[in-house]
């Protein structure tokens, strides 16, 4: 099944790349995101699946496709059953506006091998696989970096931290800063910086804050395929969010700490990512005439296979264009 997923779930973000990359510095976030959910969609209803989307858009009132619960794929007899998680664009903003990092996020397992979590908020830390079983988020942040360096053997002011950019951080981010770590703040995307952190090169060694849950249960997804750490207790913003935690199965204790395993505890995992925007992990769409290319991300984590995959689409069956290295 995770050959399956491996080989489709990246038809599906590249699709949600190219039409969310065609509105890129146009301003207008909610159609950039409309284009994205339209063509992921679309493209999950050719596959030979039975999926069901357990993180998406949000209720069915609320959204008219990729909503909860709702159906996709092409469902026949002995068809496999997969729970799917999506973002259909995670920096709906940095594509308005045409700013780095923008990408598009699936992530599938067996049913039952992802958190149905609210859209809440979670607090999350997230590092990579040298640094995985050293933190610990119920102790201050200051200590964690210490801890952070320490696996890493360096010093503090040679860690960097990202955060995301928000009133709420201010106590975290002065907290990081007399640690003596760096910190790199962004608008949008910590999805993508978590992925970041977890492979070595891109000059990021752990995500700190408050963030959106849907996202949480994605970044478990591609942490455990690399072989990184996420810890993250719910961080409610109403009476309503808690009880649609319960109501999901999700639980709503804040003290409680989620691993890894619980966020996405699925046997056959598959995480996908295509970038929409050049980041510091994924180079975004490129157009060219009667075409585009894309570059991807897909990790199996059964398999324990990390892809990194670059695809030229021709548009332009008459006068095919000449490919390029």
């Amino acid at each position: 099944m995770e050959q399956l997923l491996a080989l489709e779930m990246i038809r599906v973000t590249e699709a949600a790349a190219i039409a969310s990359a065609r509105l890129m510095g146009r301003g207008e976030q909610d159609e950039a995101d409309h284009a994205a959910v339209e063509a992921m969609r679309r493209t999950m209803d050719e596959i030979e699946f039975a999926g069901r989307i357990v993180i998406g858009e949000g209720e069915r009132d609320e959204a008219p496709m990729l909503f909860i619960g709702e159906e996709v794929g092409l469902h026949g007899d002995d068809q496999p059953e997969v729970d799917i998680a999506v973002d259909p664009l995670e920096g709906t903003n940095l594509v308005a506006t045409g700013q780095t990092n923008a990408i598009t996020v699936l992530a599938a397992s067996e049913k039952g091998g992802l958190l149905h979590a609210p859209d809440t908020y979670l607090e999350k830390l997230c590092v990579g696989p040298v640094v995985a079983g050293a933190v610990d988020i119920r102790v201050p942040a200051g200590e964690n970096v210490a801890r952070i360096a320490e696996a890493l053997r360096r010093k503090p002011n040679d860690i960097t931290i990202i955060i995301l950019d928000r009133p709420r951080h201010a106590d975290l981010i002065a907290e990081v800063r007399a640690a003596g770590a760096r910190i790199k703040l962004i608008s949008d995307g910590d999805l993508s910086a978590a992925i970041s952190c977890a492979v070595q090169g891109t000059g990021v060694h752990a995500v700190m804050g408050i963030g959106g849950a849907p996202e949480g249960v994605l970044t478990a997804a591609a942490l455990r395929c690399l072989g990184g750490e996420i810890q993250a207790r719910f961080r409610f913003r109403s009476e309503e969010e808690r009880e649609r935690a319960l109501r999901m199965g999700a639980g709503a204790d804040e003290d409680h700490v989620f691993t890894t395993e619980e966020l996405a505890s699925g046997d056959n995992l598959v995480f996908a990512a295509t970038g929409v925007t050049d980041g510091d992990l994924l180079h975004g769409v490129h157009f060219f005439g009667g075409g585009a290319r894309t570059h991807s991300l897909i990790m199996a984590y059964q398999t324990g296979q990390v892809r990194f995959v670059d695809t030229v689409h021709m548009f332009d069956r008459a006068k095919p264009p000449a490919v390029r290295l």
